[in-house]
Formats: structure tokens, C-alpha cells, sequence
């Protein structure tokens, strides 16, 4: 069997896998995670590389074992369990993630967050400085990625909307400001991909009802995924968020999915249910371009920027 470092040899942040099983059980077997497919010949048993995964999302008609528990939590692979699609994200009635139990992960960073996240103006900056680095993320990638450009979303035609919010982000003195901007900026940008993808009835439901809806739903939780498993990491509770939901226990995982939501997923969602796609490739999509454009990577490093902030500039 392996030994726990080889399983966390590869740093989460350059993790590629995140899974969504059902109809399946998760199990070990000699000294592996597999799910077992039953079909009506023969039973197939599938790895999971669970060294090179971030979580896992159990969905509809599955069950694991508390051997495979056992090895996930030793690769720091998170667990959650889900509704039919990879949504909505369940444990009970609550947003949650079965996180593995380890007190050896680096305090600092929560130290750090605890040093501002009293201050209300402190929180704020730190709210600002997400949402700048959502902005020029978004500005990062959109300008390179090529397959969005074929598919008419370019910076160019909404570069407005994004000056103004960054100027508007920059002014905020409060964070109900900032969650005004944050609103008209979605709306905008929501507008800006129905149009491109000839989509222009679209109108924003999170109960989905049309395919965008259900693969912005499918994608978010997706990106909580990663934003959970980057919080975990750093050891930092989810509750002390500082922008959405400080009423709500996983409020910080929005803060930090939040980065990468309209730069990846919202086009991918307006694009693919333009063509059609089905969930699984949909969903496959998203994880792709979560690799390609090393989002977990940039989920980590932004947390980590703000966590260890000296200089506040309020």
C-alpha cells in the first residue's frame, strides 16, 4: 500500500481531477480507490487517481466504503455528496464537504486571516483585492484563450464594464457597495454571452428550468469544489468570509470560486449549451479548462496574498 506522503506528493494546487460518480460504489482494493459500474454482463471496476485529485462528488445511487474514506482522507481528497448532475452540492440540508481530519496542515495563513478579518476596513480591502484579481483574471485569460475568442467572447466588448466596475470596486466604503457592483456587473456580463451565443431570451435561475442555467449551476459547484479544497489546505474555516453570506457557514468558498466563475465558467456554460452538450461533457469541459488555465493554482495564490498582507492600505 502506499505511504501518506507518496499520496500528497502532488500539491493540491497542481492537482488535475475532480470526479462526479453515481450509480456506482466507491471502495479499496488492494490498495486503490475504485468504483464499481455494475452492467448486466460484468461488473467493471474504474481507478481513481486519487493522489492527483482534488474532491469528489458522489451524485445519484452511490455509496462508499469506510475503507475508501480511509485512503481518500490520507490523499486529502475531499468528499461530497451531491444531487443527480454534481448538483446541488449535499450533506443533510447544508452546504458542506466531508474533509479529511488532519491538524498537519500550516497555520500561518490562518493566523494571517485572523490578523484583518476582525477590522472591518481591513476586510473590505481584502474583499477588493479578490475582485480586482477576478477582473484581471478574467482579462488574462479571455485574451489568450483562443477557443473563446472563436466563439465571440473577447475582452473588447466589454472592457467598459470592466473599467467601471474596477473603478467602482476601487470607491466602495462599504461591502453592500461592492455587492451592487458585483450584482450589475453579473447581470452585464450574463447579457454579454446570451447575446454572443444567440441565447437572448436568457434570464438567470438558479432552480435552472433552460440548459445555461443548469450548466452555471453544475459549473459553480464545481468551482466550490476547488474553493473548498484550497481553504482546507491553508486551514482556513469557511465561515470567515469577507465579501458573501457571513451568515453562512460556507460563505469564504463563494469569496474564493468567485475568481474563477465568470472567467471559465460563466462562457463555457452559455457556449456549450449553445452546442448542445450534455452534462458529462460539459462537465468535462469545465475541469479542463480548470487544468488548462491552472485555476486552483490561482484560487491558492490569491488566498495566500491576502492572508499574509502587511501593508493595508485604508
Amino acid at each position: 500500500m502506499k505511504q501518506l506522503t507518496d499520496l500528497k506528493a502532488i500539491l493540491h494546487s497542481q492537482r488535475s481531477n475532480i470526479y462526479y460518480l453515481e450509480k456506482c460504489r466507491v471502495m479499496q482494493k488492494d490498495g486503490r480507490v475504485l468504483y464499481l459500474a455494475e452492467a448486466e454482463a460484468v461488473n467493471q471496476y474504474w481507478n481513481i487517481p486519487i493522489a492527483n485529485t482534488t474532491c469528489l462528488l458522489l451524485g445519484t445511487g452511490t455509496s462508499i466504503t469506510q475503507a475508501a474514506a480511509r485512503m481518500l482522507a490520507k490523499a486529502g481528497v475531499l468528499i461530497g455528496f451531491c444531487g443527480g448532475g454534481g448538483t446541488p452540492l449535499l450533506m443533510g440540508t447544508e452546504i458542506e464537504w466531508l474533509t479529511p481530519q488532519s491538524e498537519y496542515r500550516p497555520t500561518k495563513y490562518l493566523q494571517g486571516w485572523m490578523s484583518f478579518w476582525f477590522d472591518e476596513k481591513k476586510r473590505l480591502e481584502a474583499a477588493k483585492i479578490f475582485q480586482i484579481a477576478r477582473i484581471n483574471f478574467l482579462i488574462k485569460i479571455w485574451q489568450k484563450d483562443r477557443n473563446l475568442a472563436a466563439e465571440g467572447f473577447t475582452i473588447e466588448k466589454i472592457e467598459d464594464s470592466l473599467e467601471a466596475y474596477c473603478q467602482r470596486c476601487r470607491g466602495a466604503t462599504t461591502v453592500s457597495d461592492l455587492l451592487q457592483s458585483e450584482a450589475r456587473l453579473t447581470k452585464q456580463l450574463y447579457h454579454f454571452a446570451a447575446i454572443t451565443t444567440t441565447q437572448s431570451q436568457f434570464k438567470r435561475s438558479h432552480k435552472g428550468g433552460d440548459t445555461a442555467n443548469g450548466f452555471l449551476n453544475h459549473g459553480n459547484y464545481l468551482a466550490y469544489g476547488l474553493g473548498a479544497t484550497t481553504l482546507w489546505v491553508l486551514g482556513i474555516p469557511h465561515g470567515f468570509a469577507v465579501m458573501h453570506g457571513k451568515t453562512r457557514r460556507g460563505a469564504l468558498v463563494f469569496d474564493v470560486a468567485d475568481l474563477v466563475k465568470d472567467t471559465l465558467i460563466l462562457p463555457w456554460a452559455f457556449i456549450c449549451a449553445k452546442e448542445g452538450a450534455t452534462e458529462q461533457e460539459f462537465r468535462q469541459q469545465v475541469i479542463q479548462i480548470f487544468t488548462d488555465h491552472k485555476a486552483l493554482d490561482f484560487m491558492f495564490n490569491q488566498v495566500k496574498t491576502v492572508a499574509l498582507k502587511n501593508d493595508w492600505d485604508i
